[in-house]
């Protein structure tokens, strides 16, 4: 399926988002400065906010709790995850988890991805392995776990979002519901503890790189096969080194300028058509 100018587009910002996400995770709960359950929390319930606001009004039920529950599950997984595991190691366990299971569901479905998509996934899974594999660090085995929770749950929630009659709605719905399936860690979070600056990070995470990318997300997907949506996110660890190296004064190398190349070339590949 080809894409078309506006959900490259939409999808390029949603990319975005999701790279400037893992960013904001690391920097919040990496640093201590939130534990997970409180990130969790705040993320979802500031982008159910924003996403009301925008929508004029609460969600409607134009979903399953599908969506919800797999928005929480991975929000949830996520965040407990970087508490065990570091951001190296987490992209090398999600994105290729997200990848393989979008492309179990698309064969399921009779996909057959061409031989473009798949030389293009395996230039960009290259990419990711030379980009992460060097920082991974020890491999504990529940952040690891919980991270291919997490990809496991992200793309469910990718493909409850292929059939949405409306991008916002829908996501509307989804971050409505995960709040109040995350509403019980309010027994577990620990909101003393955390310092303004990591609850600034969860609400920013929540109400801006969350909830709008996420919008864009669905309105993206429909026009994507199974494989190219699960491409499209091998650019996010990419994306996000390049964030760090921007941002947080990490220094680039010529390995991850060369991994980085491979990821983009790799997901351009498959993406860009004539």
């Amino acid at each position: 399926m080809h894409t078309s100018p506006r959900p490259a587009l939409t999808g390029a910002l949603a990319m975005l988002g999701f790279a400037a996400n893992s960013l904001l995770a690391r920097q919040a709960i990496g640093s201590g400065g939130v534990d997970a359950a409180t990130y969790t929390l705040v993320r979802l319930a500031s982008g159910a906010a924003m996403l009301v606001v925008l929508a004029r009004g609460p969600a409607s039920s134009v979903s399953s709790w599908r969506g919800g529950m797999a928005l929480f599950a991975y929000a949830a997984a996520f965040s407990w995850s970087y508490v065990r595991i570091g951001a190296a190691l987490g992209a090398l366990v999600l994105f290729p988890t997200v990848k393989l299971a979008l492309l179990g569901w698309g064969m399921a479905r009779g996909e057959r991805p061409p031989r473009r998509d798949l030389l293009g996934a395996a230039v960009a899974l290259t990419g990711l392995v030379l980009l992460t594999l060097p920082r991974a660090g020890r491999a504990d085995p529940a952040g690891v776990a919980l991270m291919v929770l997490a990809g496991v749950s992200w793309a469910v929630y990718t493909v409850a979002g292929v059939h949405a009659p409306d991008a916002t709605a829908a996501t509307t719905s989804n971050f409505v519901r995960a709040s109040l399936l995350a509403a019980p860690l309010l027994l577990v979070a620990a909101p003393g503890a955390a310092t303004g600056t990591g609850l600034l990070l969860a609400a920013v995470s929540g109400a801006v790189t969350s909830a709008l990318a996420y919008v864009l997300w669905y309105a993206t997907v429909p026009h994507l096969t199974s494989t190219q949506m699960g491409l499209a996110q091998l650019a996010v660890p990419g994306l996000a080194m390049l964030g760090a190296v921007a941002l947080l004064g990490e220094h680039l190398t010529a390995g991850m300028a060369v991994a980085a190349g491979c990821i983009f070339a790799g997901v351009g590949l498959a993406l860009v058509r004539r």
